[in-house]
């Protein structure tokens, strides 16, 4: 499963006999973002179904490199011994209108997104200050003296519409 994960955001190698992760970027991907405990979250119903989710992108692994004539090591899970590039070929099509099991695939997706770009795993404050990988990676603002998170300029550095004059102070409307 870190394989599949690093397939979708890829990082760097985490010691040097590091198989799962391909180590095709510098920098921190999915796997150093803590998608495993995404995955196993016991808010989320999938920790028990992750070996037969892992058996089948093994066994979509076995096809695609007999397909392609690929030969995998022995000692490996299929999908681990393909190369960066086979993997991603492989993962794309996993993604077709016409694969049966497509909904799998964008679910894990989903939360392969959510543990890099938001440490879905953690508290927010928690995730900052231990210096998430994902997080660190995209920049995300510390919190401000008083524990909370406020964004002076507007995205688009201009305001998009006035503030209705009966919102409160904290924000509220009126």
């Amino acid at each position: 499963m870190e394989a599949f994960a690093d397939t979708l955001i890829p990082g760097e190698r985490r010691y040097g006999g590091d198989l799962a992760i391909a180590g095709a970027v510098s920098g921190p991907g999915a796997v150093q973002a803590g998608v495993l405990t995404t995955f196993t979250s016991p808010e989320l119903p999938l920790a028990t179904v992750l070996p037969e989710i892992a058996a089948l992108l093994n066994a979509r692994a076995i096809a695609y490199a007999a397909t392609h004539l690929i030969v995998l090591p022995i000692v490996l899970p299929a999908f681990v011994g393909l190369s960066f590039h086979h993997r991603t070929t492989l993962v794309r099509g996993l993604y077709g209108p016409e694969d049966p099991d497509r909904a799998v695939w964008q679910m894990l997706s989903l939360l392969c997104g959510l543990a890099f770009d938001t440490a879905a795993h953690l508290d927010t404050r928690q995730a900052v200050a231990s210096g998430h990988a994902g997080l660190s990676w995209l920049g995300f603002p510390p919190p401000g003296s008083d524990g909370l998170w406020r964004f002076p300029n507007h995205s688009y550095n201009k305001a998009l519409a006035t503030m209705h004059p009966a919102t409160t102070a904290s924000g509220s409307p009126a």
